[in-house]
């Protein structure tokens, strides 16, 4: 059992970030075991081209390990594994969803501060 949703959700913000480890890359790879090349959420984060879209393919990711939670049969004894990604994974994804407004609310203050900037010195 391995944590697929972290791996994916690292390689696409490598992607998007422009982190450019091999090492690192390998690794996340290693740990999907050919997931990334897969059709699916994991596989659509490892190739996401922005952020928006990498945060609704990890909610993906996460409603899909949630019904495999729910489909393991109570005594396997994977299940409380399981339960604690899905812990880890809401986690994340509150994480994300905050990341994704304080870069929103950066974008609209930028605009702000250069509306004030001409209002301070307007543009002859």
């Amino acid at each position: 059992m391995a944590c697929h949703e972290i791996a994916a959700l690292r390689l696409g913000l490598m992607r998007l970030l422009g982190v450019n480890d091999e090492a690192a890359r390998q690794h996340e790879l290693a740990e999907l075991s050919g997931g990334a090349s897969r059709p699916g959420a994991l596989g659509s984060m490892c190739e996401a081209n922005d952020l928006k879209s990498l945060c609704r393919f990890y909610e993906a990711a996460v409603s899909e390990l949630e019904e495999r939670v729910a489909a393991t049969s109570p005594g396997d004894p994977n299940l409380s594994y399981l339960r604690s990604l899905i812990i880890l994974a809401k986690k994340i994804e509150l994480d994300l969803s905050n990341q994704l407004d304080a870069l929103t609310r950066l974008f609209n203050d930028l605009e702000q501060m250069h509306d004030f900037v001409h209002e301070i010195y307007p543009v002859d």
